[in-house]
């Protein structure tokens, strides 16, 4: 069983950026793929990013590429998703979410735990 929490979201210009922080429960952290999706108003869960357990392979949607990073703390349960030259279109709820899997898949049903969101609002 793993509990995530998110943290880090707010408002901020365009242009700026924002690292989003997600905490973990549970003693098998190091065992789980994580990845942040994000949904917007009206909108599908869109994947944005996604790292294996051992933190060696990313993965990210072609909209964010060269713009986010995804990182994680093995020793201290917690995954990143840094944020630079944000756009109004990055503007959604971001969730963090675990998976029992050495793979990242885009798929939300991949993901076996979720945490609550945290809302990234950019404006232009």
């Amino acid at each position: 069983q793993v509990h995530l929490v998110e943290s880090g979201g707010g408002l901020v210009q365009a242009g700026g950026s924002l690292r989003l922080s997600c905490a973990a429960s549970g003693r098998t952290f190091n065992m789980y793929t994580m990845a942040w999706f994000r949904q917007a108003p009206g909108k599908e869960r869109e994947f944005v990013a996604g790292i294996t357990p051992s933190g060696l392979l990313t993965l990210y949607v072609d909209s964010v590429k060269g713009r986010f990073t995804v990182s994680r703390d093995n020793a201290d349960k917690t995954v990143h998703l840094h944020m630079n030259s944000l756009k109004p279109e990055d503007t959604a709820n971001y969730y963090c979410a675990a998976a029992e899997s050495t793979s990242v898949r885009r798929v939300p049903d991949h993901y076996d735990y979720w945490g609550q969101g945290t809302q990234v609002t950019v404006s232009s």
